[in-house]
């Protein structure tokens, strides 16, 4: 696959789904499988303990499983970036030196969350994280979850100091993107990522080196194909991919309305997809969300025959 060379992340990166058994536990067959579904496609780079991977659902020890599957199967063939996604500093580097210790290639965090906090705040937070492990940084802008926004005037001091290898933006703030993206012209191996997997051709044109699309992990191709069509300039062809991906992405609206919350009908829709494709077994949630149903699941099984996406 073509991608920049200026940059150190760039690509599709796709945030790993975590499969669980019928009774909650990491189901490690099924995360193999997803991990091959995906290197199969040609991704770029792997995300562990995203907000996909369910990782402020998993215990510590379930963490730890779930990046030892992952580097394992991967054996090096593509970078695998870790979340440490934690409350505060002190908890975040401490998962960032599990993640080092288990294989990381990168680690991922976010802003503090739950406890207020403060830009000042927030610079330290990542300079500490940085600091204290031997790994690159990248910083996860997700205000949805964390309540505070990443914007350029904070990013772009740490990029320059070389504390953070690159962002991934989930904000949904396509104005602060091209800001970032226009700032990190200054910092050829300070990586800009979208997570917003809807207007990835829109992000790729505003200068994105990159996707982290949670919806990659059911047709990982199919943002491969945009990816490569938006290197060589072909923006027709982007637009295309990106205009069959947003119809597919529609799975998510499957759960019956104001049963399930935005984030259990997102990721249990990706996994009830994963497991009528016949990559995993189940689509168990964490708790306190539930699976997706019998009806919902043929919903979801006539969007992806929409989609032109084989299944068992």
């Amino acid at each position: 696959m073509t991608t920049p060379t200026t940059t150190s992340y760039s690509g599709v990166i796709p945030p790993v789904v975590t499969p669980l058994t019928t009774d909650g536990e990491l189901d490690a067959p099924s995360l193999e499988r997803v991990v091959g579904h995906l290197l199969d496609a040609g991704v770029s780079g792997l995300f562990a303990l995203g907000s996909s991977g369910e990782t402020a659902y998993l215990t510590p020890a379930q963490q730890d499983e779930v990046i030892k599957v992952i580097t394992s199967v991967a054996a090096g063939q593509v970078p695998v970036l870790v979340g440490a996604i934690e409350t505060t500093t002190n908890r975040a580097i401490e998962r960032a030196r599990a993640a080092a210790g288990l294989g990381a290639d990168t680690v991922v965090a976010t802003a503090p969350f739950y406890t207020r906090t403060h830009p000042p705040e927030i610079d330290r937070h990542f300079r500490d994280i940085a600091a204290a492990v031997d790994l690159p940084l990248l910083a996860y802008d997700v205000p949805v979850c964390v309540h505070s926004k990443l914007d350029p005037e904070l990013l772009l001091p740490l990029a320059a100091d070389g504390v953070l290898a690159g962002v991934k933006d989930s904000s949904g703030d396509d104005g602060s993107f091209r800001r970032l993206a226009i700032g990190a012209r200054a910092f050829p191996g300070f990586s800009v990522l979208t997570g917003h997997e809807l207007v990835v051709d829109a992000m790729m044109l505003s200068g994105a080196d990159g996707s982290v699309p949670g919806l990659g992990n059911v047709d990982p191709h199919g943002y491969v194909r945009l990816h490569q069509a938006a290197v060589r300039g072909d923006w027709a062809a982007a637009k295309a991919e990106q205009d069959r991906l947003v119809g597919l992405f529609d799975i998510v609206t499957a759960a019956a309305s104001g049963t399930a919350s935005a984030t259990a009908a997102g990721l249990g829709a990706f996994k009830t997809a994963l497991m009528l494709r016949g990559v995993i077994a189940t689509n168990v949630m964490s708790p306190p969300m539930r699976r997706l149903d019998a009806a919902e699941t043929v919903v979801i099984a006539a969007y992806l025959d929409r989609a032109g996406l084989s299944r068992v």
